[in-house]
């Protein structure tokens, strides 16, 4: 239960600490974190050829040539499949009523922004970002949540994660990494960026929990508003994150030459 996965010291005071509190919190419970090479497989079997698929893993996506069309359709999938889990949840968590509210909405809290990092995961492994949290033993490095910190902002909608994930992505097209940029993330000019989403996310984190109790003061009806209030906001949360990534350079087809020949250093 998240309650106990983070700790009231870790909560700490602020809201940036707040909500990176939650981030840690809601990567460490079971399921959130997914399998890079193992979900490209699955999300591209349906559209993709083995070689193309294979090509996607060992690179990326864009680098496998894999159409925006199909990149799009394996997202859709995604968005609904984790929006029908996370609504299903939270109206779950929304039956018991008054009584066990202390309980159940740290919980609810944790499982949305849980799903919030699944999705975020699913579409930057489809549009051609490195790894991110496929390792269930590491702990995330500063790298890993700023980035996290950037997506979940984007979803909510902040301009200043938009521009500041175009500049790590890139950063990452320029040396077509397969890790994500440290200093970009934890010294450079993205990191203040970083830390005042942060703060945002915090804040806002606060009005949505104020939002769930309410929602869940009644039985049965509770259950019912929460599971919509979470379908109301999860959806277009996640469709502005795919947009997004899918609007940047790092997703687009790579050319590959094939069958090339190369004379006098050139490529014939």
């Amino acid at each position: 239960m998240y309650l106990l996965a983070v700790t009231a010291k870790e909560m700490g005071e602020s809201p940036e600490s707040r909500f990176t509190a939650l981030l840690v919190g809601a990567a460490r419970l079971p399921g959130v974190r997914i399998d890079r090479d193992a979900y490209l497989r699955s999300a591209l079997s349906r559209y993709c050829t083995e070689d193309d698929i294979r090509r996607a893993i060992d690179g990326t996506p864009a680098v496998a040539n894999i159409s925006p069309e199909i990149l799009d359709r394996a997202a859709n999938e995604s968005i609904r499949y984790e929006t029908a889990k996370v609504s299903a949840l939270s109206a779950a968590a929304g039956i018991p009523g008054l009584l066990f509210l202390p309980a159940t909405v740290p919980a609810d809290m944790a499982q949305y922004f849980g799903h919030l990092l699944r999705i975020a995961q699913k579409l930057a492994y489809l549009y051609s970002w490195p790894d991110l949290l496929s390792d269930d033993g590491d702990e995330l490095d500063d790298a890993t949540k700023g980035v996290l910190t950037l997506f979940v902002g984007v979803m909510f909608g902040t301009r200043s994660a938009n521009a500041a994930v175009g500049k790590v992505a890139g950063e990452i097209s320029k040396t077509v990494a397969r890790k994500l940029p440290q200093k970009a993330l934890t010294h450079g000019v993205v990191y203040p960026v970083v830390k005042k989403v942060a703060g945002y996310l915090g804040v806002q984190m606060t009005k949505q929990t104020f939002a769930k109790t309410v929602a869940k003061a009644i039985p049965v009806v509770g259950a019912v508003v929460s599971g919509g209030l979470t379908l109301a906001t999860y959806l277009p949360m996640a469709t502005r994150l795919k947009k997004h990534l899918a609007s940047l350079d790092l997703t687009k087809p790579k050319p590959r030459v094939t069958d090339a020949r190369v004379i006098d250093g050139e490529v014939a």
